[in-house]
């Protein structure tokens, strides 16, 4: 008998886009609620705002045959004043993060979508750690702030860099490996 090593499931891919399902909402949540409440512990009960109810919320979908089946990566952008775009609550599922590019993607859909949108000035607050994955996306620090007892750089995206996106919505689908 000849015995095999079992096979672990692979992702074929995942699809970056505009939240518009409203698993895909609810899924949103829950997984900010997972990292920013269970996980980091920054905050208490939930990390719910006002924000959440005038912001685009984007997600990164693993697939099941080439179908969307779960949320593992969001972001929300909004527009407090015409131009100006923030992007905030950031958070990629612990075990999708050896993917490594998903946050990138939801950082380039998210500058990309405001881009279409009419930005001029497109902010974040960032936790340090992550300083260093904007730095390499052309973002620039141009503050510091501590934000619910952590402390945050205030980063600026380089709008050359990021294209106006033709549908966001629709977004695109990234195979693990490729570049795009």
């Amino acid at each position: 008998m000849i015995e095999l090593e079992p096979q672990h499931f692979q992702c074929p891919g995942f699809y970056i886009r505009v939240a518009s399902r409203p698993f895909e909402l609810h899924g949103a949540q829950a997984l900010r609620h997972k990292v920013f409440v269970e996980e980091q512990k920054i905050f208490p009960q939930h990390d719910r705002d006002e924000v959440d109810h005038v912001a685009t919320h984007l997600v990164a979908l693993s697939t099941y045959a080439h179908e969307a089946d779960d949320v593992v990566g969001t972001v929300r952008i909004h527009e407090p004043q015409p131009g100006l775009w923030w992007g905030s609550r950031l958070a990629v599922d612990r075990d999708f993060r050896q993917v490594g590019r998903l946050g990138a993607e939801l950082i380039r859909l998210a500058v990309c979508s405001a881009n279409t949108r009419g930005c001029d000035t497109f902010l974040a607050h960032v936790q340090k750690q992550n300083v260093p994955l904007f730095r390499r996306l052309h973002w620039s620090v141009v503050g510091e702030v501590v934000l619910h007892g952590v402390v945050h750089a205030q980063m600026r995206a380089d709008l050359a860099f990021y294209p106006p996106c033709a549908d966001p919505e629709l977004g695109w689908f990234l195979k693990p490996g490729k570049r795009r």
